[in-house]
C-alpha cells in the first residue's frame, strides 16, 4: 500500500502547493485590504476548479477515457501559459497598489482594487484547475496499476493536506506585515512562482511536441541530485524547477524573471512608512456596499453564479458518463488451460479493459492477448500458476483479438478471434522469436571475436613495453588496449570468470588497490600512475596477457544465451553511469571518460546488429535513441584534448558534467524499453 501511496502524496504535495500559494496570496491581499466582500469571488473560482477536476475524474473512472500522452501535455501546458498571463496581470496590479498605499487614502484603498470580480474568479480558477486537473489524470493512471485505490487515495490525500497547513501558514504570516511592503513582497513571489509555470507549461508543450527542442538540453542534475527527493519535490512544487531543463525553459524563465522583475521594481515606490489612523468606525465599505447592491441591481442572487459554475462541470460529466453508458473499466474473468484458452472471452468494448485471467489447468502458463493474423501482443502475463487468478490491464482499439496461452512443456492454444470496431489504433508489440535473434546474435559474437583477436595483440605490445621498461609507452598502450576492451561491453556476461581477472575493480578487497589480489588493467593502471618500477608490474602485465590470451580462446565455446542480446543494450550505459562517469574506477590515469566513449561505441555496435528489429516494432523508439548516442558522443570528444589525452573527470567544468550525466541519464531512459521490446515470447 505504502509504496502507491508515495508517489500520489509527492503529488499531491507538489500540485497543493502551486495552486495554495497563489490562492492563499489572493485570500490575504482582499482580507488585509478589507475586502473580504469579495472573497466570496475567489472562493467561487475554487470550487468551479474542484468541481472540473472532480468531473473529470469521474468522466475517467466510469467511461474508461483515456487522453493520450500528447493531449495531456498539451492542455496542461496551454493552461499553464494562460494561468501566467493572469497572474502577471494580478501582479502589476499589485504594484499599482502598492505605489498608491499610504495613510492619508487608507480609506480608498478600495479604490485602486482595480480587479474585476472576472478576474479573481478566472485566477483562482486557473491556479487550481490545472493542479486539480494533472491530479486527477495522476491518481486515475496510478489506480489502475495499483493493488487497490486505498495508497494513492491516501497519498493524495496526505499530500495535499500538508500543502493546505504550508499555504495556511504564509497566509498567516502575511496578514501581519506592512501593507504596502505585502504588496511588494507577494508581487515579487508570484513573478518567481509564474516564470516556473511559464517554464513548467513550455516543457509540457515540448513534450505534447507542440513546440521545438524537446531534447536541447540546457542542464542536467539528475546525476547529482535525487528528481525524487523531498527537497527536489518541495522545490520544482513551489518554484516549478526541475533538475532537467530545456534551453527553451531557461531562456523563458529567465527572460520572463528579467523583464518582469525589472518593471515591476521600477514601478514600485515604497512611501516612508506612517501610522496608519483607523477608518471611521460608521464608514461604510464601498466595495461590500457595491457588493450589496449588486444582487439588488441585477436581480438575481448571490450564490447563483457559483452555483452555475460548479454544477456545469458536474452536468456535463453527468451527460458524458450517460451517454457511454456509465460502465467503468471492463473486468472479464477469462479462462486458461493447456486444453482450451480464452473460455468467457467476448467481444470487448474499445477502451482500457480488464480482464482477470483464472487458470484452471494443471500447467503454468504465459498468457497473451494477441492479434491472431500477425501475433502482435497488446498485453501478456507471465507465469500464471495452477489455480491462480491474475489481472490483465489492455486498451481495446479496432482490430482482431485472441487469447494465446503457451504451457510450461506443451503446445500453444489460441482462441477464437473477436472484432472490435468503433475504437481508435492501439500499438501492439510484434513478438521476438529465438530464432529471429540469432543473426544479430552471430554478427555481435563476430565482432568481439575479432576485438578480442585486436585486444590480445594492444595487450602483449603492452607487456613488451614493461618488460623494456619503458614506462610513458606503456601508458599509452595500457589506454588504448583497456579502451579495447571496454567497447566488447555487450559480452561481458559470457566472459564469465575472466572479467573479473581482467578489468576487475578493488572493491571488496581488504587492501583495496594494494591488495595482493587485485589484478588486471585497473591493477595495472593503478601501478603505472603511482610510480611503481617495471619490476613490480612484470608479474601483473604476464598475468594479464595469459588471461587475454586464454579469455580469445575461450570465447568462441562460450554459450551466449539470446536473450541477454537486448539486456545488454541497456545495461552497459547503467554501468557507465555507476562507475565510468563517477570516478569509482579511476586509478589515477584520469582516463574514464575515455572508458565512457568506449562503452557507447559497444552499445553502438550492439544497436546496429540489432537495427533490423527494432526499425520493425518502433521506428520512432531507434531515432530517438540515435539522437541521444549523437549527443552523448559529442560531449565525450570535447573532452579529448587536441594531444591526444583525456580531461580528467574531476576536471571537467560543472556545466560540461552536468551536461553529460543528463546526456546519459536521458540516453538511458531512451534505451529503457528496449529488452522489452524484444523480449523472447513465446506466442511467437
Amino acid at each position: 500500500m505504502w509504496d502507491d501511496a508515495f508517489p500520489s502524496f509527492l503529488i499531491g504535495l507538489r500540485e497543493g502547493l502551486e495552486a495554495g500559494l497563489i490562492v492563499s496570496i489572493l485570500v490575504a491581499t482582499l482580507v488585509r485590504s478589507d475586502q473580504k466582500s469579495r472573497l466570496p469571488q475567489v472562493w467561487t473560482g475554487v470550487l468551479a476548479a474542484l468541481a472540473l477536476a472532480l468531473s473529470f475524474g469521474s468522466v475517467l473512472t466510469f467511461t474508461a477515457a483515456k487522453l493520450s500522452g500528447s493531449a495531456q501535455e498539451a492542455f496542461g501546458g496551454t493552461l499553464s501559459l494562460v494561468a501566467v498571463a493572469f497572474v502577471t496581470a494580478m501582479v502589476f496590479w499589485m504594484r499599482r497598489s502598492a505605489r498608491n498605499l499610504s495613510s492619508e487614502i487608507r480609506e480608498k484603498v478600495t479604490a485602486a482594487l482595480a480587479m474585476g470580480a472576472g478576474t479573481l474568479v478566472l485566477t483562482s480558477f486557473l491556479a487550481v484547475g490545472r493542479e486539480g486537473l494533472e491530479t486527477s489524470l495522476f491518481l486515475w493512471s496510478t489506480i489502475q496499476t495499483a493493488k487497490d485505490s486505498t495508497g494513492p487515495l491516501v497519498g493524495a490525500a496526505v499530500g495535499l493536506l500538508i500543502a493546505t497547513g504550508l499555504c495556511w501558514g504564509l497566509y498567516r504570516r502575511v496578514l501581519k506585515i506592512n501593507l504596502t511592503r505585502f504588496f511588494t513582497v507577494t508581487g515579487a513571489v508570484l513573478i518567481v512562482i509564474a516564470a516556473g509555470v511559464l517554464s513548467y507549461g513550455l516543457r509540457d508543450l515540448q513534450e505534447a511536441g507542440a513546440l521545438p527542442g524537446g531534447h536541447a538540453y540546457a542542464f542536467d542534475l539528475s546525476g547529482s541530485i535525487d528528481a525524487g527527493s523531498w527537497y527536489a519535490t518541495l522545490v520544482q512544487g513551489v518554484l516549478n524547477l526541475t533538475v532537467t531543463m530545456t534551453w527553451l525553459q531557461v531562456v523563458a524563465y529567465v527572460a520572463y524573471l528579467a523583464v518582469v522583475m525589472t518593471l515591476f521594481v521600477h514601478g514600485v515606490r515604497v512611501p516612508k512608512p506612517q501610522p496608519e489612523p483607523a477608518a471611521p468606525a460608521a464608514e461604510a465599505d464601498p466595495a461590500a456596499d457595491a457588493s450589496a447592491e449588486e444582487p439588488a441591481k441585477s436581480g438575481r442572487p448571490r450564490w447563483l453564479v457559483p452555483a452555475v459554475l460548479v454544477a456545469v462541470p458536474a452536468v456535463v460529466a453527468g451527460t458524458v458518463i450517460a451517454v457511454s453508458d456509465g460502465k467503468p473499466a471492463e473486468t472479464a474473468t477469462v479462462a486458461v488451460s493447456e486444453d482450451e484458452c480464452g473460455k468467457g472471452f467476448t467481444t470487448p468494448l474499445p477502451g482500457q479493459q480488464v480482464f482477470q485471467m483464472h487458470n484452471t489447468g494443471d500447467k503454468t502458463s504465459e498468457v497473451y492477448l494477441v492479434n491472431p493474423a500477425s501475433g502482435a501482443v497488446y498485453g501478456e502475463i507471465e507465469g500464471l500458476a495452477p489455480g491462480t487468478t491474475r489481472a490483465l490491464t489492455a486498451t481495446i482499439g479496432t482490430g482482431d483479438y485472441a487469447w494465446r496461452c503457451v504451457p510450461t512443456g506443451g503446445k500453444s492454444v489460441t482462441s477464437a478471434a473477436v472484432h472490435v470496431t468503433g475504437g481508435t489504433d492501439v500499438k501492439a508489440v510484434i513478438p521476438v522469436a529465438e530464432d529471429d535473434l540469432k543473426a544479430p546474435l552471430e554478427a555481435y559474437k563476430a565482432y568481439v571475436n575479432q576485438g578480442l583477436a585486436t585486444l590480445l595483440t594492444q595487450t602483449q605490445k603492452l607487456q613488451a613495453d614493461i618488460h623494456a621498461g619503458d614506462l610513458n609507452t606503456a601508458r599509452a598502450d595500457w589506454l588504448t588496449a583497456h579502451v579495447q576492451y571496454s567497447s566488447l561491453g555487450a559480452a561481458y556476461g559470457t566472459f564469465a570468470d575472466f572479467d573479473g581477472k581482467i578489468n576487475g575493480r578493488a572493491d571488496g578487497l581488504e587492501g583495496k588497490s594494494e591488495d595482493k589480489d587485485f589484478a588486471g588493467f585497473l591493477r595495472l593502471e593503478y601501478g603505472l600512475w603511482h610510480n611503481q618500477s617495471p619490476a613490480d608490474l612484470t608479474p601483473v602485465v604476464d598475468q594479464l596477457a595469459t588471461d587475454v590470451d586464454g579469455l580469445v580462446k575461450a570465447f568462441p565455446t562460450q554459450e551466449f544465451d539470446p536473450a541477454d542480446l537486448p539486456l545488454r543494450a541497456h545495461e552497459i550505459l547503467e554501468n557507465t553511469l555507476q562507475f565510468e562517469l563517477t570516478g569509482s574506477t579511476d586509478q589515477g590515469s584520469g582516463t574514464n571518460l575515455a572508458t565512457a566513449q568506449a562503452n557507447v561505441a559497444g552499445t553502438q555496435e550492439l544497436l546496429t546488429v540489432l537495427q533490423p528489429l527494432l526499425k520493425e516494432r518502433n521506428p520512432g523508439l531507434l531515432a530517438k535513441v540515435d539522437a541521444g548516442m549523437a549527443r552523448i558522443n559529442g560531449l565525450l570528444t570535447a573532452a579529448h584534448r587536441p594531444d591526444g589525452s583525456w580531461t580528467p573527470l574531476d576536471q571537467l567544468a560543472p556545466r560540461a558534467r552536468y551536461q553529460l550525466n543528463g546526456a546519459a541519464n536521458q540516453l538511458l531512459e531512451d534505451l529503457a524499453p528496449i529488452p522489452d521490446l524484444l523480449e523472447i515470447r513465446k506466442s511467437a
